[in-house]
């Protein structure tokens, strides 16, 4: 008994412990890469082809592709504390600061109910459309997404033709709206949590954000205009009365709450280690961090009214569904960003302009925060020296990498409705309300023939 318990706590000792750990780590052959490839392709194929199979077992199927690559990965890989430690890294620095990001904004987010009588004229989608796209850095793609999503609904109820302005929502709230900061987007928060400064997306993505926006804004107020006459829309013959009305605007308090901890987080005073798992580190900000945002949601479930969320059809699913699917692809991950780090020099000498298409060919059909992911690791980003002051050895091309594997990740997640997380809730939302979206190739001739224009725009003038 007495040798069991110190097998025990020597063990604990070698789990929490503070420090000393040296890890070995193994070359790893592509061949660890397939339940990555897999995970990826499952996401892109299976709710396409056999919806009903993939909504009652997507979280067996992100677990059966982790545990087909962790398992051989554990076992042969020639060095199980360094597999180990990787599992808790990944967890630890990546999956659980991703995932309570999403879950906070989500969750105040669907206490927010816009309520109020609008007429989808040209004008007021212009409008819902800009306010939506700003709010997305500040909310998130999702929470700017599920706030405004079905207040433009209801105000084109009457519409005849509504397809396009919910396509044009995913282009701009869902996607290109979250570049200007990590709260905005998933790939640039794993940026963040890699080391890059909050405001380096503001300072740097914020006129290539503008330039796509305007674009797509212009373009929207044509095709909007052509529909409006084509149906002869007449908005006094749908106009209400009731006035328009925020209620449970005071979740806005906890979106600062939300900045506020990130920003915190980031600060050099907090970037002590609070105690070690596996040997890593477990940072004070990080930790605080994650407290106040769990704290946030949780103050906005017990002060929102419940009716508020039930008027927003708030459920848990959205984040459910990411929750189960982000740890495959998270864990499935490791050894292709091992793989990148050991074989960097295979990128050296490539072009910016090559890895904004690469990255934004590769979000639109995987997904954006795992393929950013990959480029930034595949780039050899620096963050010491991405965030500095003066202009060192490799600073302005590490920059313009970053910038174009940013632009690549962001804005391109918006060509198909597997490239980012809030375009498939949103279409599903639309279905819900009687709209008859596009198919997946259909919604892609859409963005082929809007987004790929201004996305050449955008390479010719930022990249």
């Amino acid at each position: 008994m007495k040798n069991k318990f110190l097998f025990i706590l020597f063990m604990l000792s070698n789990l929490f412990g503070a420090g000393g750990h040296e890890y070995h780590e193994p070359a790893l052959n592509l061949v660890y890469v397939l339940p990555f490839v897999g995970m990826l392709l499952s996401i892109a194929i299976l709710p396409l082809v056999s919806p009903h199979f993939w909504e009652k077992n997507y979280g067996k199927i992100a677990l059966l592709w982790a545990l087909a690559f962790y398992i051989p990965f554990l076992l042969i890989s020639g060095n199980i504390p360094f597999a180990i430690h990787e599992l808790f890294k990944v967890l630890l620095t990546e999956y659980f600061p991703f995932i309570i990001l999403l879950f906070s904004l989500y969750t105040i987010s669907g206490g927010v109910l816009l309520k109020g009588s609008l007429v989808g004229t040209t004008k007021i989608n212009l409008l819902i459309l800009a306010i939506g796209t700003i709010l997305s850095s500040v909310m998130g793609t999702t929470g700017s997404a599920m706030l405004l999503i079905r207040p433009l609904l209801k105000a084109n109820k009457s519409r005849k033709y509504k397809v396009h302005t919910v396509v044009f929502f995913i282009f701009l709230v869902a996607n290109i709206g979250g570049s200007l900061t990590p709260l905005g987007d998933p790939p640039l928060f794993l940026g963040f949590l890699q080391g890059v400064n909050f405001f380096w997306t503001t300072t740097n993505m914020f006129f290539p954000m503008l330039t796509a926006s305007l674009m797509l804004l212009i373009i929207y107020h044509f095709v909007d205009s052509y529909y409006c006459k084509k149906e002869n829309f007449n908005p006094e013959k749908n106009k209400g009365t009731e006035k328009i009305k925020i209620e449970g605007a005071f979740n806005f308090i906890f979106i600062i709450g939300v900045i506020s901890a990130v920003l915190l987080s980031g600060m050099e005073s907090f970037k002590t280690s609070v105690f070690q798992v596996m040997g890593v580190d477990v940072l004070k900000g990080n930790l605080m961090r994650d407290l106040i945002l769990i704290l946030m949601a949780i103050l906005s479930l017990m002060l929102t009214k419940q009716e508020f969320r039930k008027m927003n059809g708030f459920t848990w699913h959205p984040i459910l569904e990411v929750a189960k699917l982000f740890i495959g692809i998270f864990i499935t991950i490791i050894p292709a960003i091992i793989i990148l780090k050991h074989n960097q020099e295979l990128f050296a000498g490539m072009s910016q302009t090559i890895y904004f298409w690469l990255t934004g060919i590769l979000s639109s059909f995987l997904d954006n925060a795992p393929t950013y992911l990959v480029f930034f690791n595949a780039a050899g980003i620096n963050p010491e020296i991405i965030n500095s002051v003066v202009a060192s050895e490799g600073f302005v091309e590490m920059t313009k990498n970053l910038l174009a594997i940013s632009i690549g990740a962001v804005f391109m997640g918006a060509n198909t409705y597997i490239g980012n997380a809030p375009n498939f809730m949103v279409k599903s939302i639309a279905e819900e309300n009687g709209v008859k979206m596009p198919s997946f190739f259909g919604y892609m001739i859409w963005s082929v023939l809007i987004l790929i224009p201004c996305f050449i725009i955008i390479n010719l003038i930022f990249i």
